[in-house]
């Protein structure tokens, strides 16, 4: 039998604002005056990136992306109308740059940026952009190495400037109401925490790079490899297939991780773990895992208990039948079918008194024992809450994460997934690639990043970057 918590609409954020701004000098502005919005990437998440940033209130003033999309030679279809064209078409008086360095160098009057790149370009855009005292809302993860994570954070917080990650459930009911009901001890003292994703659903796993392809007219491809290793272009790279190579992306667990852990990370007050091991499937020296399963033992959390948490990726189904899942014992007997459970859920929290299937994107979740909610009195809301945000498994981009963060630069009161939050969950997440590719046990130092037992990991720690690509 399911128990259900009751859920509440919240108002959705503005329609999106006007258009055909000009650039002004942050002297002429006052602080709670128009805030004008340089993205950097308009492709694929980046799309929905911009779109969400004006809906939220922001003056989207200059557009950034590697690939210019009024060239017709980008692999679209013939007659085809790009999204990053309409874009251009949208918002007529921003300027189009290819490098996101000549945008903040030319246009001081910017306040904030959207970076939606693929991983690798992550730390440099937003370092770029904080170091000149922009804002910054950055995608997940919000780095490429565990070391740029913890360099973000500090420039952010040196440079007094408002950030964001882009795990936009964060800002939403599901998440931070499931928070105060495991902080209240709906299911007591929690003890593990087992996650899990389809991911990948883009190739990985393989064993060399792919032949060289003429690159299309219109996308600087130097400008996309930016700061990682040079390599020949190729479709099975770019512009969707980067996720799955380590020069350039951070697999299924950088993909999911900062989603989906987000929710218990946060609950119960988790830092950095101090051990994780990982076991994987089909990944290679240039390649994420087809899958993988890693654990993080952390020393304790909310409950001043340790913490067992277990990220699986590359769950998958065939004719009904579940493989690489939680162990049974911890959902068979609750759910008619495996199905029912995992494309309703994304998570498993086990405490003493029970317990709870919780996913980000809804708030029907179930306990076992029903007793457990059923029995409860809810506490009160005491995290703030956000226009818009993510319902019923559906995205709202209208307001949510982009309304936090423009009401942060406003306010100076920060965003909850800022980067001195996001930060160190960037890096723990992180930590879970190390382990798949170093395949070994790490003894973790979080206070130094280093990985006491493995000193060959602090190439991966802090990647080294392309000549000209330098940043400290």
């Amino acid at each position: 039998m399911t128990a259900r918590i009751g859920r509440r609409d919240f108002l959705r954020a503005s329609a999106v604002a006007g258009l055909g701004f000009h650039i002004l000098p942050r002297s002429a502005r006052g602080a709670n005056d128009r805030i004008q919005i340089g993205c950097i990437g308009i492709g694929g998440k980046g799309h929905s990136d911009v779109l969400g940033a004006a809906a939220a209130g922001g003056v989207i003033v200059a557009l950034c992306d590697v690939a210019d999309p009024r060239n017709p030679e980008l692999g679209r279809k013939k007659n085809a109308k790009a999204k990053e064209t309409t874009l251009l078409d949208t918002f007529k008086d921003a300027r189009f740059f290819t490098d996101y360095r000549e945008m903040i160098a030319a246009m001081p009057g910017i306040d904030a940026v959207t970076v939606s790149t693929p991983d690798h370009h992550h730390f440099h855009a937003s370092m770029t952009a904080m170091k000149k005292g922009k804002h910054v809302y950055c995608q997940k993860p919000i780095s490429h190495s565990v070391w740029e994570a913890r360099r973000m954070a500090e420039t952010a917080a040196e440079f007094k400037v408002q950030t964001q990650m882009g795990n936009q459930a964060h800002a939403g009911e599901p998440i931070r109401r499931g928070v105060e009901l495991v902080r209240a001890g709906v299911i007591g003292k929690v003890t593990e925490v087992h996650a899990w994703t389809n991911r990948p659903i883009w190739p990985q796993g393989m064993k060399t790079w792919p032949k060289a392809e003429p690159v299309p007219k219109g996308l600087d491809w130097d400008l996309w490899i930016g700061p990682a290793p040079m390599r020949d272009y190729s479709p099975d790279l770019a512009p969707f297939k980067w996720r799955g190579w380590w020069d350039f992306g951070a697999g299924a667990l950088g993909d999911m991780g900062c989603h989906i852990m987000d929710m218990p990370y946060w609950a119960l007050g988790l830092t950095s773990p101090d051990r994780v091991e990982a076991k994987q499937g089909g990944g290679t020296d240039i390649a994420g895992p087809l899958r993988s399963t890693v654990t993080y033992h952390f020393p304790t959390g909310h409950f001043g208990a340790p913490v067992k948490f277990v990220w699986y990726d590359g769950v998958s189904s065939k004719d009904g039948v579940y493989q690489h899942t939680p162990p049974d014992e911890l959902w068979k007997a609750d759910f008619p079918t495996a199905d029912h459970c995992f494309r309703r859920f994304d998570l498993i929290l086990v405490g003493e008194k029970g317990r709870m299937f919780f996913g980000r994107g809804r708030q029907d979740w179930i306990f076992k024992p029903e007793s457990l909610a059923t029995g409860f009195t809810e506490p009160p809301k005491t995290i703030p809450r956000v226009p818009g945000g993510k319902r019923d498994g559906k995205s709202d981009d209208s307001g949510g994460p982009y309304v936090e963060w423009l009401n942060a630069i406003r306010s100076g009161t920060p965003a909850l997934s800022g980067f001195a939050s996001s930060g160190p969950f960037s890096e723990t997440v992180l930590l879970g690639n190390l382990a798949v590719r170093l395949g070994k046990p790490l003894q973790w130092d979080g206070k130094n990043l280093k990985a006491a037992n493995a000193p060959e990991a602090d190439g991966i720690i802090r990647r080294a970057y392309r000549k000209g690509w330098e940043m400290a």
